[in-house]
């Protein structure tokens, strides 16, 4: 099937003008009026102010379902049921498991049990990323598996963004997708510094391909203002991430999956998952529950649910792309330790997130992502300063999801041949690619389970699976942890915006005792 409208080829290549929405809107199509600044620059003043007449939208899941609709549910499980293999969780890793298990075996009795609807919850939230950055640290992967291995699985990654295209080309999953790269700016002399280290560690490791930019091959893709330098890599690709979730639970319904939504899992046992409806027998019950994990019995302390936020603003409108430019649908990233991440939309907006409260004591969640207003109006003023030009544009839509985090911020893979009980998530935050890789993985585990499908293959190999960690420190101690760790990182970005230098030893202390690095 060739490539719809809204795909770039998968080589990389965007044509010009791929990310330009329709005809301006005449409420945000003006640039505001631009004062000097220290150095030479010039920007509009930008308020961080939120007039309640001007107060977005909040929570309702997410901006991305209110620009599709939320879906109608699907009809719970309608009573005790024998299964070849049972998914608990229906976003992106429950339903790319499904999918392939099918592909590989139309026989094959797949059920997926998920609580509210598919694609509730981080699936349907995220920031649409599809990108290649391995969900772990490099070191931590190559002490279990080498230097070959670390980068088996940085290729297998950059393999995944092209296969998450290829399926919702071949499949009609219509997802706004465009393979147009992943632009990281620096925007302080510590950033930038820090920039130029991970370039050099990646051509170390092989990745030769992630290129740094200067002020001006910055500013030619996207103008942030600030911007000393950045660094491009083409293996990420832009989507609207419920668009994606809701075509591939159509799909998977319609190679034969059993997909019950409004249905709660209590508990996972071995051969059975638990139900208020009665429970689903199967010799294979794979867990793909993500930031929600905690809600299981046993596993509060497994991975934590980290809490992320975003705002969409209205449409931008041509006058003010021009000064943005952002032409080739690049997903957009700093450098900061308390980093952002955006992407321009298929419709002309700008949607940007950040972590907001990063963390809710005793590993609570969000209700439908409702947003406190602190977070917007920081998530605002951070918009306003990377871009003068959309500073008093509207915003019309802000929400929250949580990821999940391993005690080690590595994510993992496996099954447990003895139970038969199966996992994958703890993605940190790059969960869009990674579920799909976590989908094949899964696929290869559970058909050798169930013999049919070879004891081990070039993916389950690969060194994220099976892995295993401690678990997380007990509250309270989680959550003054986790506080303290952004705390951390917050007052780190405010010492290197002001005195500019290497970066900051506040920073360089949270990394270890975090153990993120």
């Amino acid at each position: 099937m060739a490539p719809g409208p809204t795909f770039a080829a998968a080589s990389g290549h965007v044509p010009r003008g791929a990310c330009r929405a329709g005809a301006p809107s005449s409420r945000t199509d003006s640039v505001p009026r631009r004062r000097a600044v220290p150095g030479g620059r010039v920007s509009p003043v930008p308020s961080t102010a939120l007039p309640p007449s001007a107060a977005p939208r909040n929570g309702a899941v997410s901006f991305w379902y209110a620009a599709t609709g939320l879906p109608p549910r699907r009809a719970p499980l309608p009573g005790p049921r024998e299964a070849d293999v049972c998914i608990v969780g229906g976003g992106y890793t429950g339903l790319w498991t499904a999918y392939y298990l099918l592909r590989a075996d139309p026989a094959l009795r797949v059920v997926v049990l998920e609580r509210e609807f598919c694609g509730y919850g981080a699936s349907g939230r995220n920031g649409g990323w599809v990108t290649a950055a391995l969900a772990g640290t490099r070191t931590r992967f190559a002490a279990t598996h080498g230097r070959e291995g670390v980068v088996a699985l940085q290729r297998a990654m950059e393999a995944t963004v092209d296969e998450v295209l290829r399926v919702a080309r071949e499949e009609g999953v219509d997802c706004d997708a465009v393979k147009g790269g992943e632009l990281t700016v620096a925007r302080t002399p510590a950033q930038l510094a820090r920039l130029r280290a991970a370039v050099a560690e990646d051509h170390a490791w092989g990745a030769t391909d992630h290129v740094l930019l200067d002020a001006d091959e910055t500013a030619r893709r996207v103008r942030v203002e600030g911007a000393l330098g950045g660094s491009w890599t083409p293996h990420c690709a832009r989507v609207q991430p419920a668009k994606l979730v809701r075509g591939l639970a159509a799909v998977v319904e319609g190679l034969g999956a059993a997909v019950h939504e409004s249905t709660p899992v209590t508990r996972v046992e071995p051969g059975r998952a638990v139900t208020p409806y009665g429970d689903v027998v199967a010799p294979v019950v794979l867990r793909a529950t993500e930031g929600f994990t905690a809600r299981l019995p046993g596993l509060r302390r497994t991975w934590l649910p980290m809490n992320s936020s975003m705002v969409v603003t209205a449409p931008l409108g041509d006058a003010r792309w021009a000064a943005i430019g952002w032409d080739g649908c690049e997903t957009l990233g700093d450098a900061a330790h308390a980093y952002v991440y955006a992407q321009r939309t298929a419709d002309g907006r700008i949607a940007l997130g950040g972590r907001g409260v990063p963390y809710r004591y005793a590993s609570r969640t969000d209700a439908d992502g409702a947003t406190p207003a602190t977070t917007v109006r920081q998530l605002q003023g951070v918009l306003a300063r990377m871009f003068p030009a959309a500073a008093d544009v509207p915003l019309e839509h802000a929400w929250s999801g949580v990821l999940a985090v391993p005690r080690d911020w590595c994510s993992t893979a496996g099954l447990d041949p003895r139970t038969g009980l199966g996992w994958a998530g703890g993605y940190v935050g790059h969960g869009v690619a990674t579920a799909n890789l976590a989908g094949r993985t899964l696929r290869d585990l559970a058909l050798a389970h169930l013999g049919g499908g070879p004891a081990g293959t070039a993916l389950t190999r690969l060194p994220w699976v099976g892995r295993r960690v401690r678990g997380w420190e007990p509250e309270p101690l989680r959550w003054l942890g986790v506080q303290a760790l952004y705390a951390a990182y917050r007052s780190a970005d405010r010492l290197e915006e002001a005195r500019g230098g290497s970066t900051s030893t506040v920073a360089r202390v949270a990394d270890v005792v975090s153990g993120r690095h």
